[in-house]
């Protein structure tokens, strides 16, 4: 399965689209919509514009669509997939792995792993867990869509 436009649209909204290089809430260097910085990148490349950075974010959630489709083992309708790979892309395949969300979709309990998304608004601050409002509006919105029929 691959993710869908809408879900690329709901993506787009949440990671902004940066022409040039900045550090994300987690101080990892960041450029075009949410694309983190590989190797030498950061020296490479000093601006996107719109077109490019979405042929990077398509090549990043080419990780995320695979994780997807690999780690879960139980029926997906497009929104959910959607979200699923909004988040992943977001938290990460190795979170999402060890993830009670995850967990909880292959036991076949989606409302219950779709109750998941809401935990995950929090980043670590100076040893603090610290929740944000950005992430916040992200999980419901990914938990909408994934109880979206």
């Amino acid at each position: 399965m691959n993710i869908s436009n809408n879900g690329i649209e709901m993506i787009k909204q949440f990671e902004n689209f940066s022409s040039t290089w900045y550090k994300d809430s987690k101080g990892v260097w960041t450029i075009g919509y949410g694309h983190a910085a590989k190797d030498n990148e950061r020296y490479t490349i000093n601006r996107v514009n719109n077109q490019t950075a979405l042929k990077m974010l398509r090549n990043d959630l080419s990780i995320s669509e695979s994780a997807v489709n690999r780690m879960v083992n139980v029926p997906l309708n497009q929104n959910q997939f959607d979200a699923l790979v909004s988040f992943v892309f977001n938290v990460g395949e190795g979170n999402f792995a060890k993830s009670t969300l995850l967990k909880k979709l292959n036991e076949g309990n989606y409302k219950e792993a779709s109750d998941e998304f809401l935990k995950w608004n929090k980043i670590t601050y100076k040893g603090k867990k610290i929740e944000l409002l950005g992430l916040t509006n992200r999980r419901m919105k990914e938990r909408e869509l994934f109880l979206k029929n």
